[in-house]
């Protein structure tokens, strides 16, 4: 299989300067480029992953100054879930957010991991989730993906203890982010909506050759079908997860801040993702020529339901024009856009440094401000 897993995740925020310090001063992430929307260049692009923008690691932002707020739905993403260590890793994490003035909610048994879930200031839905037990632990046939299964009951919502969950927390202040709670291992999964998950599965499994390898219900509602994707062996940070919703009822996924604008898999070399191409185009699936992005290059495509679909090579990467001591300090722009930089440069708000480095911060009370106003999670289908 050509694909190897997920590449990164783009999202839209509304402020630039208020996204940075989140994702680097809260979450701990890494500002690795700091450059334009190559198909916008009057707006910035801001990549966080790894110190060196391993694939699957990257959350990247399109700023779209006062955007109005999005909203998830049938063509969009739910959330996006990050990985940590483990379930006390999992519990500091919900201390320091706390303590800042995010709202938490969980930690929930998802049965295949355990996982909270907030919002950043724009709205997005973010999870933090375990990487086990994993999804095969209750696999009956050996192979993933065959068997419908049922959530287990005490899991469930309406079933499990919803405030001894919400009393459950680290006994301490979590001032610094320790290597154990370090969220630059990357994404765990993705979560769209669909209004076909049959359809959904031949595009997935049947044109771009990913694995389907959970068939189980909603934990949040069981009677709604949750399927996954991913590599045969569903590692974290291979997988795509859809919810399936009814056809009649469906809300579309209404574009804006805190919403993705498309999420890409990754492939290892332009060989891989010619053959993707060539399968896109024999399917008489519109997909987009190769678009290079300096430091992968990418094709697009839309999921039956109309989602932004990108498969992005792994090559040449995010160290190609600055160290790795340096990335993200500095605005970098695409060869072809050099000569207008001070235009380009002219057009933008200038950003304050992220807090260098990345981890081991404080967790100071004049962010917690910054970020105290973050909304209350929606209760569906998280």
């Amino acid at each position: 299989m050509p694909i190897t897993g997920l590449h990164h995740i783009t999202l839209v925020t509304a402020d630039a300067q208020r996204n940075v310090d989140f994702y680097t001063r809260v979450l701990g992430l890494r500002l690795v480029k700091t450059t334009v929307n190559f198909d916008d260049p009057s707006t910035y692009h801001l990549y966080y992953a790894d110190a060196t923008g391993t694939p699957g690691s990257v959350i990247t932002f399109f700023e779209w100054p006062r955007a109005p707020r999005g909203r998830p739905g049938v063509g969009g993403t739910h959330h996006v879930a990050l990985r940590t260590a483990d379930r006390d890793a999992l519990l500091r994490w919900k201390r320091r957010l706390t303590d800042l003035g995010v709202k938490v909610r969980g930690p929930y048994d998802r049965h295949y991991f355990t996982s909270i879930y907030f919002r950043d200031p724009d709205g997005t839905i973010l999870e933090i989730a375990t990487d086990g037990p994993g999804l095969h632990i209750d696999e009956p046939t050996g192979v993933p993906g065959v068997a419908e299964l049922t959530p287990p009951a005490a899991l469930t919502r309406g079933v499990r203890d919803e405030d001894t969950i919400a009393a459950m927390t680290w006994p301490e202040p979590v001032p610094t982010i320790d290597a154990a709670m370090t969220l630059t291992r990357g994404m765990h999964h993705i979560s769209a909506t669909a209004s076909d998950l049959g359809r959904t599965d031949a595009f997935l499994q049947g044109l771009l050759g990913l694995s389907l390898v959970k068939r189980t219900g909603n934990f949040d509602d069981p009677s709604m079908p949750h399927w996954t994707w991913g590599t045969a062996d569903a590692r974290p940070g291979s997988l795509v997860t859809y919810f399936g919703v009814s056809a009649p009822t469906a809300k579309r996924a209404v574009m804006g801040a805190g919403q993705t604008h498309h999420y890409a898999l990754a492939v290892p070399d332009d060989q891989a993702q010619a053959e993707i191409y060539e399968r896109l185009r024999g399917a008489g699936v519109p997909v987009s020529t190769v678009q290079d992005r300096v430091y992968f290059r990418s094709i697009y495509t839309r999921d039956p339901d109309g989602h932004i679909v990108e498969v992005a090579t792994a090559i040449p990467g995010f160290l190609i024009d600055e160290p790795v001591e340096t990335t993200g300090r500095a605005l970098r722009l695409p060869p072809w856009l050099e000569a207008h930089r001070a235009r380009i440069a002219d057009g933008l708000t200038p950003l304050a440094s992220p807090t260098w480095p990345h981890d081991g911060h404080d967790a100071s009370p004049a962010h917690a401000a910054r970020v105290d106003d973050a909304p209350a999670l929606i209760e569906a289908g998280t």
